[in-house]
């Protein structure tokens, strides 16, 4: 990857490192699928007008709406509806480290599927990222009960079906950002209104407090559609295995959000499990691993 696609990770792990903070919020006015309606809906809205001004169009053939389809299913309806849903049931701390078993996940749905070769390096970074992201958050965070027993697999389940969503990013990789997030975001949208009418009746739920709907403002603003942009971005120079590896800084960014904004103190465990995902990802970069190499090349 290149510099310009780590800053973009890091941009887009800021954006999400957020959206377990207003999701919790929100949860407590708004029940799931309800919220991850008005997430999609919102953010449908706001980047509607701003393709229109930048004179982009929709995809005008049918196949490529129907691969939109199948990515809005894998990559909003489930992994949102899980994670949401999954969320009431175990704390977000807990959440977000099973969330960053999203890039395992990845890995193996490529080599089952694409015949991606699976190379140490990625598995070993995989796998001391998903340590370390288990260190930063503490013992407490991967303490569970058994009745959190549906919420864990819920989030687990989210995190493959991330990894489903690859398949379909691969077709896509040459349509603009903006309109991959886009019509993304519609293909959810229409889908979910059905269901969310269903299964909650949310024209009956009582109007959510102020706090409820900033939560929610917050999540379709910056966690949808700004981080959507960023997102297909990475997809279109970096390739979708490599974007998932945005799970994996997502608790790094927001413990130091934490520190800087809220003032909290960086505990140990915080600091070396930062530390180990950092060598993680210079491990699946390959980078270091490739200079280490030619230098001791070089000395023999």
């Amino acid at each position: 990857m290149r510099t310009t696609d780590w800053l973009l990770l890091l941009l887009l792990s800021v954006l999400w490192g957020a959206t377990f903070f207003f999701v919790a919020i929100a949860l407590q006015d708004l029940p799931p699928l309800t919220l991850v309606l008005a997430r999609v809906a919102l953010a449908a809205f706001i980047l509607a007008p701003i393709a229109r001004m930048l004179a982009l169009s929709w995809p005008a053939d049918l196949a490529t709406w129907r691969a939109y389809a199948m990515l809005a299913i894998f990559n909003n309806i489930i992994p949102f509806g899980l994670i949401f849903y999954g969320q009431t049931r175990i704390a977000s701390a807990l959440a977000s480290v099973l969330n960053a078993t999203t890039p395992l996940f990845t890995l193996i749905v490529a080599r089952i599927f694409a015949g991606e070769a699976l190379t140490s390096a990625k598995i070993c970074g995989v796998l001391l990222g998903i340590l370390g992201v288990g260190v930063l958050m503490g013992p407490d965070a991967l303490s569970a009960s058994a009745n959190s027993t549906i919420g864990i697999l819920c989030v687990l389940g989210a995190a493959l079906s991330y990894g489903l969503a690859t398949l379909w990013m691969r077709r896509l990789a040459e349509v603009p950002p903006l309109i991959s997030a886009e019509t993304q975001l519609v293909c959810s949208t229409f889908m979910l209104l059905p269901l969310a009418a269903l299964v909650d009746r949310f024209w009956e739920l009582p109007v959510p407090g102020v706090t409820a709907i900033a939560a929610v403002l917050g999540l379709a603003v910056f966690s949808t559609a700004l981080a959507y942009i960023v997102f297909f971005r990475i997809n279109a120079t970096a390739g979708p295995t490599n974007v998932m590896l945005v799970t994996l800084l997502i608790p790094v960014t927001a413990t130091g959000l934490g520190a800087l904004v809220l003032g909290e103190r960086l505990s140990l465990n915080q600091i070396v499990g930062a530390l180990v995902i950092a060598s993680a990802l210079l491990v699946i970069d390959g980078r270091l691993l490739g200079w280490l190499t030619r230098r001791r090349a070089t000395e023999a």
